[in-house]
C-alpha cells in the first residue's frame, strides 16, 4: 500500500470518527427535550436550544457517559417568568438523575405523575414555583432519590407517610406550602439515613410522633406550624443534631432536664409554651443562633458559655427568667 493511499484512508477514517461523533445526543432524548420546550412555550432560559445542534451541549441539559450512551442525565430549568406546567413529556428521559425546576413563578399546576418512570431519578428539586395540588404519594416509587426539595410552592393536603419508605432519601425540604394534618408517624423510621428535614412554614398541626426521637437528624425546621405537646425527644445529648428549629408553634413541655448535643449550633424555640429553667448543660453548646424568648421560662439563666452571647431579645416575654443579659435576680 502506498503512502498516497494510507494517507486517504486516514483521512477517510477520521471523517468516518468526526461523523460519528459529531452529534452524541440520543435522538430520542433531543424529540423529547424539544417537547418540553415546546410545552413550556418557548422559555428565555432555553431559547438557543437548536434541532442541529448537539442536545448535550445544549444550556441547561447534561449527558451521561458512553456507558449510557450519552443520554441526558440533568435538566435545569430556573429562573425564568414562562407561564406553563411541568410537560408530562419529563417522564421520557429514562436516565434522567437531576430534574430542577427552580424559581419559576408562573410554573403551576401538579406535579405529573409521569416522572415515576424516571427510575435513576436521585435529585428533585421543583422549588420557588407556584405548584398546585398534593405532595405525591408516588414520588415513594423513586427508590432511588436521594433529594426532595418541594419548598415555596402552594402544594396542599397532608404529608404522604411513604415517603420514608425511600431507602436513600437524605434530605426533605417541604417548607412554605399550605399543607395540613400531621407529621406522618412513619417518619420515626425512614428506610434511609435522613440528613435534613424541613417543615416550616404550613399548617401542620397536632403532636409530633414519639417516634422522631428514634432520629438523629443533622438539621430539623418545623417552625411555624400549629404543632403542639411535647418535642423533647428531639434532642439528647448522643445525637449529632446542628440545627433546631421548633419556633412559633404551640409545644408545651418541660426544658429543665432536657440533654442537648454538644454539636447543635441552632437553637430556636420562641413563640411556645415551654416550662421550667434553662439546663446548665446549655453553656456548654458552640451557639451561633439561639432564642426561647415568648415562652413561660423561669428561674436563672445560667452564666457561662454562649448563652451571653445573646442580647435580652432571646430571653424576653417569659415568666421569670433572670440574670444576664435580663434583670439580675431578686
Amino acid at each position: 500500500m502506498d503512502k498516497t493511499t494510507t494517507l486517504l484512508l486516514l483521512l477517510f477514517a477520521l471523517l468516518l470518527t468526526t461523523s460519528l461523533s459529531k452529534d452524541l445526543c440520543h435522538k430520542d432524548d433531543k424529540n423529547t427535550l424539544l417537547k418540553i420546550k415546546k410545552a413550556m412555550n418557548d422559555p428565555y432560559t432555553i431559547i438557543s436550544w437548536d434541532p442541529k445542534d448537539d442536545c448535550c451541549t445544549w444550556y441547561a441539559v447534561e449527558c451521561g457517559n458512553a456507558t449510557i450512551n450519552h443520554r441526558v442525565t440533568s435538566l435545569d430549568i430556573s429562573n425564568d417568568d414562562v407561564s406553563a406546567q411541568i410537560p408530562p413529556e419529563v417522564g421520557d428521559l429514562p436516565y434522567l438523575e437531576y430534574l430542577i425546576f427552580h424559581k419559576l413563578p408562573n410554573l403551576t399546576g401538579e406535579i405529573p405523575a409521569s416522572i415515576t418512570k424516571l427510575k435513576y431519578l436521585r435529585y428533585l428539586w421543583l422549588s420557588w414555583n407556584s405548584l398546585t395540588g398534593p405532595v405525591p404519594e408516588f414520588l415513594s416509587q423513586l427508590k432511588n432519590l436521594e433529594y426532595i426539595n418541594l419548598s415555596f410552592n402552594k402544594l396542599s393536603g397532608s404529608i404522604p407517610g411513604s415517603l420514608s419508605l425511600l431507602p436513600k432519601l437524605e434530605f426533605l425540604e417541604l417548607s412554605r406550602n399550605k399543607l395540613t394534618g400531621s407529621i406522618p408517624e412513619s417518619f420515626g423510621s425512614f428506610k434511609g439515613v435522613v440528613y435534613a428535614l424541613y417543615l416550616s412554614h404550613n399548617q401542620l398541626s397536632g403532636s409530633i410522633p414519639k417516634s422522631l426521637g428514634n432520629l438523629d437528624i443533622n438539621q430539623i425546621d418545623l417552625s411555624r406550624n400549629k404543632l403542639e405537646g411535647d418535642a423533647s425527644m428531639l434532642f439528647g445529648a448522643k445525637k449529632t443534631t446542628q440545627h433546631i428549629d421548633l419556633s412559633r408553634n404551640m409545644f408545651q413541655f418541660n426544658i429543665s432536664k432536657v440533654k442537648v448535643a454538644k454539636t447543635v449550633n441552632f437553637l430556636d424555640l420562641n413563640h411556645n409554651g415551654l416550662t421550667g429553667s434553662i439546663p446548665v448543660q446549655w453553656t456548654k453548646l458552640d451557639l451561633q443562633t439561639f432564642n426561647v424568648s415568648y415562652n413561660r421560662l423561669c428561674g436563672r439563666i445560667p452564666q457561662g458559655g454562649d448563652l451571653q452571647r445573646f442580647d435580652a431579645y432571646a430571653y424576653l416575654h417569659n415568666k421569670c427568667l433572670c440574670d444576664a443579659p435580663l434583670q439580675s435576680c431578686k
